[in-house]
């Protein structure tokens, strides 16, 4: 069965998308840690990010960092903390996650919401910032 992020890369659940390339998606999170809080997945459903291959795993990490910029860009923040848990989805994803204290990368925090047209409105000006 399909997860939600690769039913997400086929169009049939609808996403924040940032930026998108052949091989990677990048998207708000729907239930943010932090406003910009944005997720990068392989479009390769592989459950376990250890489990990509090396060209795949490099290439998806030097995509996060072009997107972390981009965000730290767009929201203020000391640092773009970044996390790979793993156990929400079966697939493979980074969290890129504005930081001003360590705290702010607990997931286990309460998490923010926003409209529709405040997500829309952060996706296009963080998607506008990468360089």
């Amino acid at each position: 069965m399909a997860s939600i992020f690769s039913k997400i890369i086929n169009g049939e659940i609808p996403s924040y998308k940032i930026a998108e390339t052949d091989s990677f998606l990048a998207f708000l999170d729907v239930r943010p840690l932090a406003l910009g809080h944005t997720l990068v997945i392989p479009k390769n459903e592989t459950d376990y990010i250890f489990d990509l291959e090396d060209e795949e795993y490099a290439a998806l990490m030097l995509f996060a960092k072009i997107i972390a910029r981009a965000v730290k860009k767009t929201v203020p923040c000391k640092k773009i903390g970044v996390a790979v848990i793993g156990l929400e989805v079966p697939h493979a994803h980074i969290h890129l996650v504005p930081m001003q204290q360590i705290g702010d990368l607990n997931f286990e925090k309460e998490r923010y919401h926003f409209t529709d047209e405040e997500y829309k409105k952060l996706a296009k000006s963080i998607a506008s910032n990468i360089d």
